[in-house]
C-alpha cells in the first residue's frame, strides 16, 4: 500500500504520543517534524525535526498532509492558531485513529482530532476537530464533544454529555449522564461532574 507523507507540527512528548498511534495506523508516512528553531536537526523517535513553523508555506509545496502534534492542558491557543494557520496554507489535515481504540460504526469524528491507545466510543458520539482524545478514555452513547477539546486519559464521559468548545477534561475525571461542560472549561484531574460544569477556569488565555 501507498502511503501519502504527512508532517507533523511540534516536537515535544505529545508528539512522540501521536508518532506511536500514526505508525500503529499505517496510513501515512511520517516524513519529519516542524519544532522551535532551537529543535530543528534534532531527532524524535527516531524522525528529523525538518522545520521551523516559518516554513509551512514552502512545506505544502512538497506535503499535502500535516497534523498538529503540539498538547493542550491550560493553553488552547496555540493548537486553535496552528491549526487555523495549517488550513490556511492549504494542507490537509486528517483524523488520526488508533487501531487498539473501540470506535462505534455510528461515530463522528473531525478533522485534526486524535483517537488515542485504549479509547472507547460508544454509538452516536459525535468528536469535533481539532480534538485529543488521549489514551483508554471513555465516552458514552450520544455525548458531543465541540472543536478544540482534550479528554484526558482514563477520562469517563457517561452518555448524552455535551463538552463544549475548547475545554479540558483531566485525567480520571468523571462526568455525570447529561451533563454540559461549557466552553473552555477546566475540569480537574480526578474530578466528579454531577452538574453542569460553567467555565470556571478559562484556558484560552496567553
Amino acid at each position: 500500500m501507498n502511503k501519502e507523507n504527512i508532517i507533523l507540527i511540534g516536537a515535544g512528548g505529545h508528539a512522540l504520543s501521536c508518532i506511536d498511534v500514526i505508525e500503529q495506523e499505517n496510513k501515512y508516512n511520517i516524513h519529519g517534524l516542524v519544532g522551535l528553531k532551537d529543535e530543528v536537526g534534532k531527532k524524535i523517535s527516531g524522525y528529523d525535526v525538518i522545520a521551523t513553523q516559518d516554513e509551512l508555506v514552502n512545506l505544502s509545496k512538497d506535503f499535502r498532509y500535516a497534523f498538529i502534534a503540539i498538547g493542550q492542558i491550560k493553553n488552547v491557543k496555540l493548537r486553535i492558531d496552528l491549526y487555523e494557520s495549517v488550513l490556511n496554507t492549504g494542507f490537509k489535515i486528517p483524523s488520526i485513529i488508533s487501531p487498539q481504540s473501540f470506535i462505534s460504526r455510528t461515530v463522528q469524528i473531525g478533522e485534526g482530532t486524535i483517537i488515542m491507545n485504549g479509547v472507547i466510543l460508544n454509538s452516536g458520539v459525535r468528536i469535533g476537530n481539532n480534538c485529543i482524545i488521549n489514551s483508554k478514555a471513555l465516552i458514552e452513547h450520544g455525548t458531543q464533544v465541540a472543536d478544540h477539546c482534550h479528554i484526558s486519559t482514563g477520562a469517563i464521559l457517561n452518555g448524552d454529555c455535551i463538552v463544549e468548545s475548547k475545554s479540558f477534561v483531566g485525567s480520571g475525571a468523571i462526568v455525570k449522564h447529561g451533563i454540559t461542560i461549557k466552553s473552555s472549561s477546566f475540569v480537574n484531574m480526578g474530578n466528579i461532574v454531577t452538574k453542569n460544569f460553567d467555565n470556571l477556569n478559562n484556558m484560552t488565555g496567553g
